[in-house]
């Protein structure tokens, strides 16, 4: 059965308690949880929280930043990924998001070399703590600060030098729902997605990230899904929401409608 899992992020100015209490009061069953937010609180009493409500963590964002984009050194930068490994495994989440970092000064080859001289140093330590980190690619046109994986290929291509099960992808459909390329190799990559996040849009991004309620966008929900359930992934789907055309609407409606349109896509 496809687990909806909510992501922190959608629900932005929404405490850590607030979305734990708020989300299981709407049915949701399952969180992203952004380590800002859990920081806040406090690392030790929110994994209690989850327990006490029986909400499971679908994926812990995020680390990276493995370039220096962020401002931070490449040995901080493992130090802090490191840190966020036993975090999931605390939480028992279902996957790390990862994030290379943009490519900034840096030629290809250079920011490529990085992210690998991090994933070979990291990914002994998921293994130990049995987690997946989940790489996140992401459309061009609003990766600059982020990443410089932006598309399925390239992504596939490094998952295979390291063939590690700890290592996958997240795929998310704001990003390639309306990228025909992507849709094309979808198939082919199931095996390997960790995590989908859901996301809508009414165009290709183009600057900051600006999606739109499930369903009210152009992304093909019925196809992406279906090519997903052919392929065997069981995994959750988690819905994160930002940027302008989300922010008017109240969060209690947007937990009540994306579920809504979650059990619709998915019913018998």
């Amino acid at each position: 059965m496809a687990l909806l899992s909510m992501n922190e992020l959608t629900t932005f100015r929404w405490s850590f308690e607030d979305d734990v209490h708020r989300y299981a009061a709407a049915g949701i069953r399952s969180i992203g949880v952004w380590r800002q937010k859990l920081s806040d609180y406090g690392d030790e009493k929110g994994i209690e929280l989850l327990s006490e409500m029986g909400i499971s963590v679908s994926n812990l964002t995020w680390a990276g930043g493995f370039t220096g984009s962020d401002g931070r050194s490449f040995s901080d930068a493992i130090a802090d990924a490191l840190e966020a490994i036993e975090l999931a495994a605390d939480l028992q989440a279902g996957c790390l998001i990862v994030y290379s970092g943009g490519r900034g000064g840096h030629t290809s080859n250079h920011a490529n070399r990085l992210l690998k001289d991090a994933l070979t140093t990291l990914l002994p330590a998921a293994s130990a703590f049995g987690i997946t980190l989940a790489i996140k690619p992401m459309d061009a046109g609003c990766a600059r600060d982020w990443t410089f994986l932006t598309d399925l290929g390239t992504t596939t291509e490094l998952l295979e030098q390291f063939d590690s099960p700890a290592l996958k992808m997240a795929f998310d459909t704001y990003h390639f729902g309306l990228d025909p390329t992507a849709l094309e190799v979808l198939p082919a990559i199931v095996p390997r997605i960790a995590i989908v996040q859901l996301g809508d849009a009414r165009q290709r991004p183009t600057g900051e990230q600006n999606r739109c309620r499930l369903g009210e966008g152009a992304v093909p929900f019925a196809e992406i899904l279906s090519i997903l359930a052919a392929g065997g992934y069981a995994g959750s789907y988690d819905v994160k929401l930002i940027g302008e055309d989300i922010e008017p609407f109240d969060y209690h409606e947007l937990l009540s409608h994306s579920k809504q349109k979650f059990e619709s896509w998915h019913a018998p």
